[in-house]
């Protein structure tokens, strides 16, 4: 089975309509359920011989199941699982035991993948063939004997029934836009590096919390800096010899050749969960996960870092020893740069060849030292050599071992072959001699002088709020994904800069003098994950995944020249699910991001599942509150606190918004060294348990910055990951704890997850960007969003109080006295959750509560539902139609979590 090429296509044109369905105050997919309108289809799908596809499997039908279980384990086994094995979404539909909500025929079921519903997003990515491929799979693997219910037999009366157009659709071709693109001439990440007879990959199953693999003996490079050594274009993902330099340790772990670079198994890659890439082809030679460079107070390898539960370390060296100090590129040249000690190297790779046998070349320029220092090269019996002054080989513990002379500035190449080599040291003698490095890192000629253009569609929606569309340039040179993670503005607010997860950054100009047009220039790129940037006194900083980098341009041509490590503490694993998120600056110049916990496991190390404080300097590193599952960003409060959001999953019954307390734990009892009262009284309460309904992933919440948003100036946003919307999020603070709900904003539904935003102070408006690369139902890859408050009433709920009588809420705008008062236009709903390592929690002990009486505010702008039942709850739904002071129906709902009743009104 090929994954298909029109995928690409297939986005292009939901960006030619603009992907924007029905949207309302209450749910914004269109009026059937669908996500998709029958309007932002491709054309094909308008005229598919639907009978034809179905009458086909027969003459194919080893070959579909064979490519529907291909596509379901790759696509769909990780949300939906087997009979066997829970899916990473445990409320995934469960074909082989649950009841289709849109129909269980072979047509309504392939409307459903086509369209999306609900939580399933649109499977834009699949042909017509392969989604009857999967449908076939599904239904002669799941259905026909473990769900026969649901199971219809296709027979020449439903067949007769089915449109019968003119096509099928586009063939299946080969398509993997992650292996594709050029992703600059190295790219970090974590990676096993093995050679051609690797042993298949050990996945422990079960339920949660899942068993540790053993993973003592295998050579992951966690902080894994992959280089690509051979000529030519397309970057690191099309070369042919690569060396891994791992900056964790400082050493080089490994380097290999072949036709393939890795095979691409990752979330981000392939979207594979629990998995981490693998390099493919011949390994060379490789070095064990350890330090390289001995502890240059003692001379000793023995590894002083943090010991996890499993017998693995983690973590940076201690910086006495060695730490890494960013990189350096010059053309396609990369230079490290890192200390031992109190010598200062530069590095940078090679490739050679001896009678057509490659050879890896290491080049170091060190300073002085007050003592010898010794470098692990490769384990005994590889085939080494030294070009240079100032180091000798020795054998030392099974490795030859490069020693350095004190007291003197030195250059050294090192000549690495594969064992058996023969002929090295006669080679030395005509091998050129090490390089000085200081003249590669001043800064080279640009690598991406491309200028890009994007065109802004600008809305014209009716009400208060118009979006407009700025997606980037999909048809890049780089075949970039641009699955956008962050964005900032720098004083001159006509210019920004947005990253990607698939590691780059981009300089983005024309926000604000609306030509119509936006500018993209590549800036950066190889970078781990980036999934948070700011602009700091008009310098750049990101966060990765292993380190918040500091983006230096030494020539003025706006490309990075120096990717500085201004803070590498992370304590990075192979896991694919503790993401660094979100990135804010307080007032004193600190840093803050969150880390995500393993999905389904106990925490290995004690950042899992944190908020993270990096000082001004980027010298320490301290964990702010623990107990989160899958912290999707950073709030940074104007009172000095913090709000964080959480996913639904083990230990949450459903998404959290979290007012973050320092040193306050947030429930996730698979995070590291849990406090011992599992209970709710043993965790900090969420202002809002938010209903998966609602939002499926919460992500980062800002505050409203600008007088254009009138009465929402000063408010609170909420930005969603799982369906693409924003909410407005009205609370209160009761004694110590703060409560509240959300309203999603009358907005049409973005094509993507909504990741992060950021006003402009220049026009005052608010952009977005986001991604869909995992856990959400909008179809497209990324996107670029603005949304503008325009003069027309909002009529939005911004605050809530819960009382010992009802409820009271507080809106944007004047509203209707006399309908107001009618309590039929109210109904309030209540419900429980469930808390347990198990996934999520359905509704318990539902109700619906009884309004007797609704009395307008002296403010005209406020509405008290007297409630004689109510009384602290999980979730509580408030819906209403009312009118406001012109006479225009007003519905909505506001979905809340009350934990404390405030005094009631005076009577």
């Amino acid at each position: 089975m090929k994954i298909n090429k029109i995928y690409l296509n297939s986005v292009l044109i939901l960006l030619i309509l603009g992907c924007k369905p029905n949207s309302s105050n209450q749910d914004s997919e269109s009026p059937s359920g669908f996500i998709l309108q029958e309007s932002e289809l491709p054309d094909y799908e308008k005229d598919l011989n639907h009978q034809g596809l179905l009458t086909g499997l027969g003459d194919r039908h080893d070959e579909s199941i064979r490519t529907g279980e291909h596509i379901y384990n790759n696509i769909c086994f990780n949300c939906h699982g087997n009979p066997d094995q829970e899916g990473s979404m445990p409320n995934a539909f469960k074909f082989w035991e649950g009841e289709f909500k849109v129909g269980k025929d072979p047509y309504s079921i392939y409307q459903t993948l086509t369209r999306g519903y609900g939580s399933m997003p649109p499977q834009v990515n699949l042909t017509p063939t392969e989604k009857y491929d999967i449908i076939n799979y599904l239904r002669e693997t799941f259905i026909k004997e473990k769900n026969p219910g649901q199971f219809v037999e296709i027979d020449s009366t439903y067949l007769a029934s089915l449109p019968f157009g003119t096509t099928t659709g586009p063939a299946p071709k080969e398509f993997k836009p992650w292996a594709e693109m050029d992703y600059g001439n190295f790219l970090i990440n974590t990676y096993e590096l093995v050679g051609r007879n690797a042993p298949p990959r050990e996945r422990s199953t079960g339920t949660a919390p899942l068993p540790d693999e053993n993973l003592i003996n295998q050579n992951f490079a966690y902080k894994g800096i992959a280089v690509r050594l051979d000529q030519g274009e397309g970057g690191v993902s099309a070369g042919k010899a690569w060396m891994m330099f791992d900056h964790d340790l400082m050493r080089v772990a490994g380097a290999w050749t072949g036709e393939g670079f890795i095979d691409w198994e990752a979330i981000l890659f392939n979207g594979k969960h629990n998995i981490s890439p693998r390099t493919v082809g011949d390994l060379h030679f490789e070095n064990p996960v350890a330090p390289a460079w001995a502890n240059p107070e003692t001379g000793k390898f023995d590894d002083p870092r943090f010991q996890a539960r499993d017998g693995r370390k983690f973590g940076p060296l201690p910086r006495e020893w060695a730490q890494y100090k960013g990189l350096y590129q010059f053309n396609d040249r990369v230079i490290i740069s890192y200390t031992v000690g109190q010598a200062k190297i530069l590095e940078t790779f090679g490739l050679e060849t001896l009678e057509g046998r490659p050879i890896f070349t290491r080049t170091l320029n060190f300073s002085a030292s007050d003592r010898p220092l010794k470098m692990r090269i490769a384990p005994k019996g590889t085939a080494v050599a030294l070009v240079g002054e100032g180091a000798v080989l020795k054998e030392e513990g099974g490795f030859l071992v490069m020693e350095t002379t004190p007291s003197q500035n030195s250059k050294v190449k090192i000549l690495i072959g594969k064992s058996g080599l023969k002929g090295l040291q006669q080679y030395t003698k005509t091998s050129s001699p090490p390089e000085t490095l200081d003249q590669l890192i001043k800064g080279g000629p640009a690598r991406f002088p491309q200028r890009l253009t994007s065109e802004v569609q600008e809305g014209t929606q009716e009400g208060p709020f118009q979006v407009d569309i700025m997606n980037p340039p999909f048809d890049s040179p780089w075949k970039n994904q641009f699955r956008l993670s962050g964005l900032d503005f720098f004083k001159d607010t006509n210019k920004g800069v947005i990253c990607s997860t698939d590691g780059d950054v981009w300089l983005v100009e024309g926000f604000t003098k609306n030509s119509g047009k936006l500018t993209w220039r590549r800036i950066a790129s190889g970078l781990f994950q980036p999934l948070g940037i700011k602009v700091v006194n008009e310098e750049i900083f990101v966060t990765c995944r292993d380190q918040l980098v500091k983006l230096h341009d030494f020539n003025g041509d706006k490309e990075t020249d120096f990717y500085e490590a201004f803070n590498s503490d992370h304590q990075v694993t192979d896991h694919f699910h503790e993401f660094a998120m979100g990135l804010q600056v307080d007032t004193e110049g600190n840093f803050y991001y969150a880390k995500s916990a393993r999905h389904a496991r106990e925490a290995l190390v004690p950042q899992h599942g944190t908020l993270i404080k990096v000082s001004r300097d980027g010298q320490k590193t301290e964990i702010v509150a623990t107990g989160f599952r899958a912290a999707n960003g950073v709030c940074l409060n104007p009172d000095g606190t913090f709000i964080v959001t959480d996913q639904e999953g083990h230990w949450n019954p459903m998404n959290r918004v979290n007012w973050v307390k320092r040193g306050g734990f947030y429930g996730n009892m698979f995070g590291y060294n849990p406090p011992p009262d599992s209970t709710e009284s043993g965790m900090e309460q969420p202002l809002v348990w938010v209903d998966r309904e609602r939002d499926q992933s919460p992500s980062e919440l800002l505050w409203v910055d600008s007088k254009k948003w009138g009465a929402l100036n000063g408010k609170l946003l909420n930005l969603s990951y799982g369906y693409g919307k924003v909410f407005v999020v009205p609370f209160e603070k009761i004694g110590n704890q703060v409560q509240g709900g959300i309203f999603e904003l009358p907005v049409p539904r973005f094509s993507t997850g909504v990741m992060r935003g950021r006003f402009n102070p220049g026009d005052g408006q608010l952009y977005l960007c986001g991604l869909s690369a995992w856990g959400s139902t909008q179809p497209q890859l990324g996107g670029l969003y603005r949304i503008r408050k325009v003069d027309q009433p909002m009529v939005i709920p911004v605050g809530i109080k819960a009382t010992t009588q009802g409820i009271e809420l507080n809106f944007t705008d004047e509203l209707d006295a006399k309908s107001v008062a009618d309590t039929a236009h109210y109904t309030v709903k209540t419900w429980d959750l469930l808390r347990s390592r198990k996934y999520g929690s359905k509704h318990y002990n539902e109700q619906t509560l009884t309004v007797t009486k609704a009395k307008l505010g002296k403010d005209k702008k406020s509405i008290r539902l007297h409630i004689p039942e109510i009384k602290p709850t999980w979730g509580m739904e408030i819906q209403y139609r009312v009118k406001d002071d012109r006479g225009k129906n007003v519905a909505g709902s506001v979905q809340n979590t009350i934990h404390q009743l405030g005094e009631g009104w005076e009577r």
